[in-house]
């Protein structure tokens, strides 16, 4: 089959397309790929920066959707069915094997190209927005980053939670994106605390969702209202802030971590419960990916590279050739 590999770990730049031997079953879920997303992550796997840091050469691609080829007994799969899956590994080649817990129905509505962009984020700011945020209904929530992958996932599982979302851009092609993904706000990126403040009445929002981090994490703290909560998702910006603690006092906010992966590691089960309570959302139409560029296995390394220089806009996704 073919597969977009990374070889070296020098930036997006180093992927390449090979042949290589199909993924055995062994007790997983064997899928034939029609799509699979671009996250973040791949970005800093092909620089050897991420946590997880695969022996070479390896094959990208976190999450996909396709048609399942075959599937162990018990498991609740059977060949043709419409899957969306995340294997974590493996996505950016023709086919890809995936364990049973992270393997999901594709409601027949969603598209192929929709489900491969669900799995990471959608069930990063569910767990983010409900278990480790506490989100209710009324609540304010600002999100960083609100055109791209996490950021339209945020506004929308918020929004169909009941809150109200403020989404930063840092253009009118942005702000576009977060609006058509149900963003009740747009603010500009330079000045957003100012901006949360007018909207606010002066009593800043009940949660902060970033996925960038940098320098603007310090204004996110003082955009916060009392006992609001900042979901600290990611780094897209390169550095990782740090905060003083006192500023925690003052209105007695706090800073949580949100690291999906690290929790249903430990807990397999954990995935599958909340692609069930995202489902009868999937039917609504309440939650739809807005879809960036598609690119051909061929142009997996500039598909990565898009995503890495911050030019994306909506989710980004490879697609092999069939």
């Amino acid at each position: 089959m073919r597969a977009a590999q990374v070889t070296r770990l020098e930036g997006p730049r180093s992927i390449e397309v090979s042949d290589v031997p199909e993924p055995a079953g062994d007790g997983l879920v064997v899928i034939d790929v029609t799509a699979a997303g671009v996250t973040f992550p791949d970005a800093l796997l092909t620089r050897g920066l991420y946590q997880i840091k695969p022996e070479l050469p390896f094959v990208p691609g976190s999450e996909v959707a396709g048609v399942v080829r075959a599937a162990p007994a018990g498991s609740g799969l059977a060949a043709g069915d419409r899957v969306a899956a995340f294997p974590g590994l493996g996505g950016f080649a023709d086919v890809v094997a995936a364990s049973p817990d992270v393997v999901f129905p594709l409601p027949g509505n969603v598209s192929f190209e929709a489900g491969a962009a669900l799995p990471m984020n959608y069930l990063t700011v569910h767990f983010g927005l409900i278990r480790r945020g506490g989100l209710r209904a009324g609540e304010t929530v600002l999100v960083h980053g609100a055109a791209g992958g996490v950021g339209t996932a945020a506004i929308q599982v918020a929004k169909a939670l009941g809150a109200r979302v403020f989404a930063v851009v840092s253009t009118e092609g942005k702000a576009a994106v977060a609006r058509a993904a149900g963003a009740d706000e747009t603010v500009p990126a330079e000045g957003f605390r100012d901006a949360v403040k007018e909207l606010t009445g002066g009593t800043g929002v009940d949660m902060v969702v970033d996925p960038v981090g940098g320098d603007r994490f310090t204004d996110s703290l003082r955009s916060l209202a009392t006992e609001g909560r900042l979901l600290t998702i990611g780094f897209t910006a390169g550095e990782i802030p740090t905060v003083k603690v006192n500023r925690l006092l003052l209105n007695n906010i706090s800073v949580v971590g949100v690291g999906w992966g690290a929790f249903w590691r430990a807990r397999p089960d954990y995935p599958r419960e909340q692609w069930a309570d995202l489902l009868p959302l999937l039917d609504a139409g309440q939650l739809d990916p807005p879809l960036g560029r598609t690119f051909r296995l061929e142009e997996a390394a500039e598909a990565v590279a898009e995503l890495e220089e911050r030019r994306a806009t909506g989710k980004v996704l490879v697609k092999p050739d069939r």
